[in-house]
Parts: C-alpha cells; structure tokens; sequence
C-alpha cells in the first residue's frame, strides 16, 4: 500500500493556518501599541482580559458598547491595495457611537473575514486598527482573523468590530439634558467617512465610469485618495469637550444622513434646526450629487455632507466649547438651535442652503 495520502486537508480546502500564525506575529507589534494598564495577558489568548477594578473609582459605572463595520468602503481598499487605512473608519464607527453617550472608550476587539489570508495585507488591516484605537484612547484587546475559501475570493474582505466604554450614571449624556435654546455645534468631516459607499460607487463607477486613479483637480489628489480618506474619530475631543462644557448631548452622523442622526437624541417636545449656510460641504459631495443628479435631500438622507459629529451645549458656552475643540485642532462651528417643536414637525430639519 502507498504512504502517501490522497485524503483531504485544511489546506487542500483552502485555509492556510501557518499563514494565519505569520500573521498574528505580524500584527502583535502594533496590538501592544494600544494597551492601557487595565489590559492583562498579551494576543493568542481566547479572550481579552481587562481588569474591571479600574472601574471602582465610578459611583454607577454604566457599560455602553457598539458594533459595526465599514461597509463596501472595504472594496475601494482591496481594489487600491491600500489596507492600513480602513482600520481608522472601523474604530470610528464604534467609538464615536460609544462616547455619544459621554462614555469613556475602553477597549474593542476586531472580526477580519478573508477569502485567503495574507498575512502582510491581514498585519496592515490590524495596524490600521491600532492606530485607530490610540486615536479614540481604547485598548484592541483581541480579535479574530477567519479565512473563507469558496464565499469570498482570494483578495475579498471585510471587518467588523466591538466596543466598550464607561461613564458615570449621572453624567449619561442624552435627550433628557437638552434645553430649548441650546445651541448645536457642528464638527467637520474629513470627508465621506464610512456611509453611503454603494450610492457613491454607483454614480461614480457604475454610471460615470470614473477611475480610481484619475487626478481630481477639486481634491488635489486622485479620487481613490479622496475616497479611501479616513473616518476622522472624535472620541477624545468629545471626552475633552464634556470636561471643559457642559454637554447635554452629541450626535454621531453616520448612515441616514444628518438630520436624521440629530433626531436620535432630540427630546419629543423639542425641535433642532440646523442652517445648511454656515458651511460648504467638500466637493466630493458636490461631484457625487451634480455626476448622479441626486436630489438634495437624498444625498443628505445618505452622506454625512461635511459634519461627522454634532454637540448640543447651552448657548451661553458655545465659545468654550468651539475655543477647546479649536485647541485640539477639529474645526466646528455653530451651525443651529434648539427650539420648541411644532404640531406634525420632526426632531431635526435642514433649512437655508448651502454657503458657496
């Protein structure tokens, strides 16, 4: 009888897990960039440990988490070979949803699904994590890297992940806190963020057959750059704005659109309006709504439109508030008010148009 084996294997079925090892030393240099003293043990373990008796030091501590990903950004990264990026957009999208609410990030695990792993490209995903996770003051503790032969092709993948953060029961920011009369603050963007990518990819590839390599003269880049531009992540400036301000509530501007994110945390009897010419939007938003004749209100129900987060402060601290998130270098300025809601009218509205 012949030694040698005809059966099948892991390998022959398409994963490779000496190429999933490589890549969890790869990564491991810029996991250990993200710790905070809380975190014990160090990656390869089965959980994440994070030492909760840091927690004592809270009257109520309240345990806030999210989850999300990136969406079909992920496929402009794989199509530019650009991987160190789209980290940014997923810390972003849970961290910002997480200090919303005032509380503190801790720390996140991430999810990378592959067709085939390569261990170079799977370490600059991670990096690109990690660099988010100092960016928003939480610890990566964990993840996992999972290789799908037959669903996705040798060069697909996604990310996902998870995170949790801490805040004091009674500084729980939220609707209950706004006031008639106070006044919303508008963060600016960096650009598209992480929403509305299959509307954008659809105007500009499917329809205009734009490349990804053609130089926009409005960017001063190509439009791959431009579009692969990193969620910007607020959370610290957030936590440093609630400790300069009073903050009654913040509003992370994701998928929906603007208006509709603001109206997550307006009160029932309470209205906020927010005039669209106290800034200008950045062309991209400009070459996807004039490429696809998209209406006004549909880009604005899908693209952030140049604000990724709003605060909502008393009006007599608007000047604190704008003078500390200038010191931290995020450009905001005053971009509505707080009023008293009408019969038939909904938490947020647009009004005016936008400044030249």
């Amino acid at each position: 009888m012949s030694s040698e084996t005809t059966g099948a294997s892991y390998a022959a079925a398409g994963v490779d897990i000496e190429a999933g090892d490589r890549a969890v030393e790869l990564m491991k240099e810029w996991v250990k960039k993200t710790q905070r003293p809380e975190v014990l043990g160090g990656l390869g373990g089965f959980a994440g440990l994070f030492d909760a008796s840091a927690l004592k030091r809270y009257e109520r501590p309240l345990l806030a988490s999210a989850t999300d990903g990136v969406g079909t950004k992920v496929d402009l990264a794989r199509q530019l070979g650009v991987y160190d990026t789209i980290g940014h957009d997923l810390v972003a999208m849970v961290m910002d949803d997480i200090v919303v609410c005032g509380a503190e990030p801790l720390f996140m695990t991430d999810y990378i699904c592959v067709g085939k792993v390569h261990p170079e490209r799977v370490a600059a995903i991670v990096k690109g994590i990690a660099e988010g996770c100092v960016l928003a003051g939480c610890a990566l503790v964990g993840g996992e890297t999972a290789e799908h032969p037959g669903l996705l092709g040798p060069d697909d993948f996604d990310v996902a992940g998870a995170g949790t953060g801490v805040v004091e029961a009674d500084r729980l920011l939220g609707a209950d806190r706004i006031r008639k009369g106070d006044a919303v603050i508008a963060m600016a963007a960096s650009g598209l963020h992480s929403n509305g990518y299959s509307l954008v990819r659809h105007v500009l590839f499917d329809r205009a057959k734009l490349k990804l390599d053609q130089h926009v003269e409005e960017f001063g880049r190509t439009l791959g750059e431009e579009l692969l531009e990193p969620t910007k992540i607020y959370s610290l400036d957030c936590l440093a704005l609630t400790r300069t301000t009073d903050v009654h509530a913040y509003s992370h501007v994701t998928g929906g659109g603007l208006a509709a994110n603001l109206a997550r945390v307006i009160p029932d009897t309470l209205h906020a309006t927010v005039d669209r010419a106290t800034w200008t939007p950045a062309p991209v938003f400009d070459l996807v709504g004039t490429t696809g004749q998209v209406d006004r209100l549909e880009l604005e129900k899908t693209l952030n439109m140049g604000v990724g987060m709003i605060a909502i402060v008393p009006e007599d601290s608007t000047d604190v508030a704008l003078a500390t998130l200038a010191d931290r270098g995020v450009e905001a300025w005053v971009a509505g008010e707080i009023t008293d809601r009408a019969a038939h009218e909904s938490g947020a509205t647009m009004t005016g148009n936008y400044a030249n």
